[in-house]
């Protein structure tokens, strides 16, 4: 290897320890989709970079419409708020801290389950969000991608 050769390599290295990488992200989409497919959900699937950023969303066939946007703002709920849209929820139920949080950032946080962080260790380096089905089939399946995420692709 060249010295150009190893700090392309290094700088590879530092950015996949910071932040879910395309390739990740496309094999966390496939796991998530054939176990949607599985429970008959057309689902859409997107993950977020550590900076919030869609880096992969895919549209299962004859999913609505509206879960594209959901499924990406699950995401940046998870990314930036360092926690899962189903812990989100109980917090900004009446009364408790985090009430009316879903009015902030020009609407883009997301109050009910399919999202979840995406972390190495305790640094979070992106998000999984699942929109399409119920409330619990889209929780169901973003703990079943968290879970492969973990186990076979971090």
């Amino acid at each position: 290897m060249n010295e150009q050769q190893i700090i392309k390599a290094v700088e590879k290295a530092v950015h996949s320890a910071n932040s879910v990488t395309l390739a990740q992200a496309k094999k966390l989409i496939a796991r998530v989709e054939e176990e949607a497919a599985r429970i008959g959900v057309n689902a859409v699937v997107a993950v977020a970079n550590s900076g919030a950023h869609p880096i992969a969303v895919e549209c299962m066939d004859d999913s609505f419409i509206a879960s594209y946007d959901v499924a990406v703002q699950k995401t940046f709920t998870c990314v930036s708020l360092k926690m899962s849209t189903i812990e989100l929820k109980k917090l900004a139920q009446p009364e408790q801290p985090l009430y009316g949080i879903q009015f902030t950032n020009q609407g883009k946080i997301v109050i009910f389950g399919g999202g979840v962080p995406l972390k190495r260790g305790d640094k979070v380096i992106g998000a999984l969000g699942v929109s399409g089905g119920s409330e619990e089939q889209d929780t169901y399946l973003a703990d079943f991608g968290l879970k492969v995420f973990e186990e076979e692709i971090l």
